[in-house]
């Protein structure tokens, strides 16, 4: 069975990849930082792989659940996803927005609507879900698509899935 596994320090999220992340790993005072997921026991037969990091406990604050991370079509042959992935270029993937680019807040910069959000709970330590998905095949899709996009594309061609929730502190 496929495994993923987020580095935690008891439970957590380091803090490099969140609200407490160092000025180096921010852009527009948001923490962009994605951190390595290492993956075990995929099939054999996966040709990409699709990330999703949502948070169900943003429904209080927000009104609905908060899209962190959503990426497809990275290379099926990863054991890891390596730290910062998302902004340094070293695996190609398909770049799916994020909540900031919603109708919340409207972000229209790539770099940031378009990459990994990192947590910024603002109310109470927040649950978030970090999901890897094994695929038989490359998904049609560009850069800028949304995460119900993503379901619809994958949909007959998920071999394997792994969760892990982690933590962020307030």
């Amino acid at each position: 069975m496929m495994e993923i596994k987020v580095p935690v320090t008891n439970g957590y999220l380091p803090d490099i990849y969140g609200k407490y992340a160092p000025e180096k790993y921010r852009i527009n005072n948001g923490p962009v930082r994605s951190f390595p997921i290492e993956i075990t026991d995929a099939p054999t037969e996966t040709k990409t792989y699709a990330v999703t990091m949502i948070d169900h406990d943003a429904i209080p604050v927000s009104g609905f659940t908060w899209i962190h991370w959503v990426a497809a079509n990275l290379p099926g042959n990863l054991t890891t996803i390596p730290e910062n992935a998302s902004q340094s270029g070293e695996v190609p993937m398909t770049f799916g927005n994020n909540s900031t680019a919603g109708g919340l807040l409207h972000n229209q910069d790539i770099q940031t609507s378009q990459h990994y959000a990192g947590p910024v709970p603002p109310n109470e330590d927040h649950r978030y879900t970090v999901t890897v998905y094994a695929l038989d095949t490359k998904l049609p899709l560009k850069d800028g698509f949304w995460l119900n996009q993503l379901h619809d594309a994958m949909e007959g061609h998920v071999l394997a899935e792994a969760t892990q929730v982690v933590l962020s502190r307030v």
